[in-house]
């Protein structure tokens, strides 16, 4: 079973790549996460193909485009997070961490986990059905008025959702404590230039 969602590296061979958009199709304005609605015949530039999505460049403005909507812009569909058909609900932690790390935040080429935006992952079991999972997180953003935050969350949650034996996922923002770049991993510091 694939999940969406394998990380693309920055060396990806459709970074900076123009491309056109082929068929109307919705996309978010980074950072406010105001949905737009990009017209055919739009040009863009790929600024960033990380994760399940694309961010691009469009009239110097920076916007979010779904994995699913790859196609409206010539662009294959990212490929998934390989899961085992034999996955054991046992499994399911250290999947969940697995998943995580290919959400990103849209404006910076490192995922949630290197950042340290996520403060907590838990999995337990699910009352009143058996062998499935609840996950519980609790993640923050690098600012707290970034209006990619539910656009984050809800790509993470959507993710965790398809794994196997799970059954419920609740995603949390949370400011306490606050982050700051001493929560960010040696690789994501060097990969931001800190």
């Amino acid at each position: 079973m694939a999940l969406q969602g394998t990380a693309m590296t920055a060396g990806s061979s459709y970074l900076y790549q123009p491309v056109v958009v082929e068929r109307l199709v919705r996309v978010e304005r980074i950072p406010d996460g105001t949905p737009v609605d990009l017209q055919p015949g739009t040009s863009a530039q790929v600024a960033q193909a990380l994760g399940s999505n694309y961010s691009l460049l469009v009239h110097g403005q920076l916007m979010r485009l779904a994995g699913k909507d790859a196609s409206a812009v010539g662009l294959p569909e990212p490929e998934g997070v390989d899961i085992p058909d034999d996955t054991a609900p046992e499994d399911v932690p250290r999947l969940a961490w697995e998943v995580l790390r290919t959400c990103y935040d849209p404006e910076i080429p490192v995922d949630i986990v290197e950042l340290g935006l996520v403060y907590r992952c838990d999995v337990t079991p699910l009352s009143g059905s058996a062998g499935m999972q609840r996950i519980e997180i609790d993640m923050t953003l690098t600012a707290p008025g970034c209006g990619m935050g539910d656009v984050i969350a809800n790509d993470a949650r959507d993710k965790l959702m398809a794994l196997p034996h799970v059954g419920e996922v609740d995603v949390q923002i949370v400011f306490d404590p606050p982050w700051d770049r001493s929560r960010m991993s040696e690789a994501a510091l060097l990969t931001v230039g800190l």
